[in-house]
């Protein structure tokens, strides 16, 4: 049986070689949300991007999805998404519910990892945001086979 370290590793090989070539954004996140739900199933109960809109630069803007409704627009420092946006760097909440300012999308959500996407110059481009219903569903192996896989997104 594969470990979830290699099992990240198996994962992020699948979405570069996917996307390898791709020139639009949009299908490479929506690839990389598809890929990683398929992978994680149940667990990774929404998993999506939220962008940082160009018009609004201080906002997030939903974007490419698997899972629930979710909220259409995040401000930079408000909620899990917010604050890595704000930030720039990767939020892993054992529990949303005792995370300050905390944006209930969905109220089935217990525990979210965020993880910012930079583009060549280094800016913040989006977030990848993946919520579970499970209590503490994420850990440090999960922030660093997430961080390996947006880190690879906008460079493939």
């Amino acid at each position: 049986m594969t470990n979830k370290a290699e099992l990240y590793q198996d994962v992020r090989k699948q979405i570069a070689s996917v996307i390898a070539g791709e020139t639009s954004i949009t299908a490479r996140y929506a690839t990389a949300s598809c890929i990683l739900r398929d992978a994680f199933g149940e667990r990774f109960y929404w998993t999506g991007f939220y962008l940082v809109d160009p018009l609004k630069p201080t906002e997030l803007v939903v974007g490419p999805y698997q899972g629930t409704l979710g909220c259409l627009r995040i401000p930079f420092g408000r909620g899990v998404c917010g604050a890595a946006a704000q930030s720039g760097e990767t939020q892993l909440v054992e529990d949303v519910h005792a995370f300050p300012g905390h944006i209930a999308c969905d109220s089935a959500t217990n525990s979210e990892i965020v993880v910012p996407v930079r583009d060549g110059a280094g800016k913040i481009a989006a977030v990848l945001d993946i919520d579970s219903t499970q209590a503490s569903a994420f850990d440090t192996i999960d922030q660093t086979g997430l961080e390996a896989i947006c880190a690879d997104l906008l460079t493939v």
